[in-house]
């Protein structure tokens, strides 16, 4: 880990780095390079690995993983997260990388550190990011558990309870556990972006003590994604379970009424369904999504 003698070399090559990427950056303002990076990022991961994605909501499904469609129809529903997946991770970069960067800038910083920033930075970034993700992952989930064949049919099914129940009912269907969904992704932001951050920040120490290039690679974000990911996947799967439960629910229950139903019915341990596949998701996932955004982020002129 860095010491205090080598953070005014840390600095130095920082503002160096800033400079040359400055002058040959391909888009020049910093929070469209953002908006882009993360768009790309977000289709990348959300495409390529949603076979996964299917089978962990298939396993979390109340209905059970073979009633839910088992091993068939894996992209049923990816319509719906091709379509969520750009402005859902655009928005939540060009909200974290803002928010970071006005909170570095800032003389006070409100007792927080640096890792205090990051805190705060991805909170504000999900939470921004739920108001696309959200929607799309009910519509999502109702295909991948064989509720509707087609991501299509199943946000037909809901605008058309318009005729019978209203808009606002219908608003309240494709916002169905935004709650339990800021609660999941909150916290599992908190953890992996902190410890991303933490080893992107060791990398670029160890780069101070060589003449090595002194930015951090899209592979070495990869990797760093991938570790950080796991660790925050595994620790938040029950805020996943409950997640999943209540946009699939037939009804609309509240979460503490269907954590106790889980606990009732189905014990403990139901609260970990899917972890296997959960981790080895996100962490494939934070691999492509972190890396995939730090080599567009480098492409187009750095962060």
């Amino acid at each position: 880990m860095p010491t205090p003698e080598h953070n005014g070399d840390f600095k130095r090559a920082e503002k160096l780095l800033a400079m040359d990427t400055k002058s040959s950056a391909i888009i020049d303002s910093p929070y469209l390079r953002s908006l882009v990076a993360g768009g790309i990022a977000g289709t990348t991961v959300d495409t390529s690995l949603f076979p996964l994605d299917t089978l962990k909501t298939r396993l979390q499904s109340s209905a059970g993983f073979w009633a839910s469609g088992g091993f068939r129809g894996v992209y049923n529903g990816i319509g719906s997260a091709v379509v969520g997946s750009a402005p859902g991770a655009a928005l939540f970069f060009v909200t974290y990388e803002g928010v970071k960067k006005q909170f570095a800038e800032s003389p006070k910083r409100g007792g927080l550190g640096e890792a205090g920033g990051h805190m705060l930075a991805a909170s504000l970034g999900e939470i921004a990011a739920c108001m696309v993700r959200v929607p799309t992952e009910v519509v999502k989930q109702r295909a991948q558990a064989g509720q509707s064949p087609t991501s299509l049919t199943a946000l037909t099914s809901i605008l058309q309870q318009r005729r019978t129940h209203g808009f606002l009912h219908v608003w309240r269907e494709l916002y169905r556990g935004w709650g339990i969904t800021v609660m999941r992704e909150v916290p599992f932001t908190v953890i992996q972006f902190p410890l991303w951050e933490g080893l992107k920040k060791w990398a670029l120490n160890q780069r101070a003590k060589s003449s090595r290039p002194s930015d951090v690679t899209g592979a070495e974000s990869a990797i760093f994604g991938s570790i950080s990911g796991a660790i925050a996947a595994g620790l938040t799967t029950p805020l996943d379970v409950l997640k999943t439960r209540l946009m699939l629910a037939t009804q609309r229950e509240s979460a503490l009424s269907i954590t106790s139903k889980i606990w009732r019915e189905e014990g403990g341990k139901a609260f970990f369904s899917g972890v296997g596949p959960r981790t080895m998701w996100i962490s494939i996932g934070g691999a492509v999504f972190l890396g995939s955004y730090q080599w567009a982020s480098n492409l187009f002129g750095g962060v």
